[in-house]
């Protein structure tokens, strides 16, 4: 059978499989055992449980469950309130502080805990009832913390970007890298919007009702600042050169442990044992996606699937950019059905040899499906960041938060066009610190 027609019917039977209610691992294990069997027969089946623990036998893998219990730990505790509070102290003065508070709040617990539901469910219970209340629309409330939220899988430490790099064998550093001035990117725009919004419904005149004293402004900083200073040393360390990504997320790990201990009072087992508990459940899902990924993929290649099609995409006549647009909406398709973890071990082996011989940077490429991805966590049908919303805002229609989040999906596809027409935007930084091509 012809690898095009052939990549056509795995293709219809994995999501056929997914869509069936199976979990994502176990859905591309049973596609690829059975086309293994149907065209390599039974003897490929030897060779799967060492394609699937090979998989995992990888340094770097070790980061992702240390960036997790990373943010577990700062997710268990009142850092998200404290530096929603400091943020709302600080800019209380400004037009549209409010706003601005709740998006940079959104940002900066994202690059702490890494998470777009924990960074929606952490600031939202704090920021979409005093927004309600200061007299802002809902679906500006309720929008703005559903996209800021999902600046969790672009803003480093991102576990997105680490999958992306093992996935592909892209330096982790530099991806981390790539996503900073894309992530500043997105929040200038979501602020902007927010601020238009506030403007246009003639709320922003509320904000100057509240004044905080200079002492309380200064009180609340001690809670916040350790935890931004790990963060930065994190950064700190893997773009110094004093270690690699897996030990600065195991060090980051242990101080942010800590950290909880010390200035939360997270001493319980019991509490210490839950953030260990669902870091392990949330690693071990992940891992389990990447394995079975791997066993996927070389499917793929040993059916000739990969090589076919991308040999294909090379003969057609077609503009570059025409492709990338094509690949693009492919990714915001599966964005909206699948987690990205899902996705970018899913498309990768396929989509990495068509951008290259198009000839687009995979660090470039790396951002733009990330942008993507973040699309897809506030759209449905799936739009985990739509029902985290909904979940701690109940009286808020999952209409409305849909129609407030719909601007914020333009400013992402703003983003996505800003960097086709200026790919510097993502490639500057890491050329800049670890060298051009290195």
């Amino acid at each position: 059978m012809d690898p095009l027609v052939l990549g056509g019917f795995v293709a219809l039977a994995t999501i056929l499989v997914l869509f069936s209610g199976v979990s994502v691992a176990i859905g591309l294990l049973i596609v690829s055992a059975g086309f293994l069997i149907v065209f390599d027969g039974m003897r490929s089946l030897e060779l799967m449980p060492e394609i699937f623990f090979g998989k995992l036998d990888n340094f770097a893998l070790l980061s992702i469950p240390m960036f997790i219990i990373m943010g577990a730990a700062i997710a268990s505790t009142r850092a998200g309130a404290d530096l929603y509070e400091a943020l709302e102290r600080w800019l209380t003065r400004v037009p549209g502080g409010l706003v601005i508070s709740n998006l940079g709040a959104c940002a900066l617990f994202a690059a702490m805990s890494g998470s777009s539901p924990a960074t929606c469910a952490a600031i939202g219970k704090m920021g979409i009832p005093e927004m309600r209340k200061r007299g802002y629309p809902d679906g500006v409330a309720a929008g703005s913390i559903a996209a800021g939220g999902t600046l969790g899988i672009l803003i480093p430490p991102s576990v997105t970007m680490i999958v992306y790099g093992i996935a592909t064998e892209t330096s982790i550093g530099r991806l981390f890298l790539a996503g900073v001035i894309p992530g500043l990117l997105l929040v200038i725009l979501f602020m902007a919007w927010s601020l238009y919004s506030t403007w246009r419904s003639g709320n922003a005149a509320v904000l100057s009702a509240v004044k905080y004293s200079w002492r309380e402004k200064v009180q609340i900083l001690p809670r916040v600042l350790p935890f931004l200073i790990i963060i930065l040393g994190v950064l700190y360390a893997m773009y110094g050169g004093v270690a690699t990504p897996s030990e600065t997320a195991a060090v980051g790990a242990l101080l942010c442990l800590l950290i909880a201990i010390i200035i939360y009072k997270l001493w319980h087992p019991s509490a210490i044992w839950v953030v260990l508990r669902d870091s392990t459940k949330e690693s071990v899902m992940i891992l389990f996606i990447i394995a079975a990924a791997g066993v996927f993929s070389y499917m793929l290649s040993s059916l000739f699937i990969t090589q076919s099609i991308a040999e294909w995409i090379g003969t057609l006549d077609v503009n570059r950019w025409v492709l990338m647009g094509a690949i693009n909406i492919f990714l915001l398709i599966a964005g909206f059905f699948l987690p990205p973890v899902a996705v970018i071990l899913m498309a990768a082996p396929i989509l990495l040899p068509i951008i290259t011989t198009a000839g687009f940077d995979p660090i470039w490429f790396a951002v733009v499906l990330t942008i993507n991805m973040e699309i897809g966590l506030i759209s449905p049908p799936v739009g985990l960041n739509l029902y985290v919303i909904n979940g701690i805002a109940p009286d808020i229609s999952l209409r409305t938060i849909l129609t407030g989040s719909l601007p914020f999906v333009a400013c992402m596809v703003l983003a996505i066009v800003l960097l086709c027409l200026f790919p510097g935007l993502a490639t500057w930084l890491p050329n800049a610190v670890m060298g051009v091509g290195l």
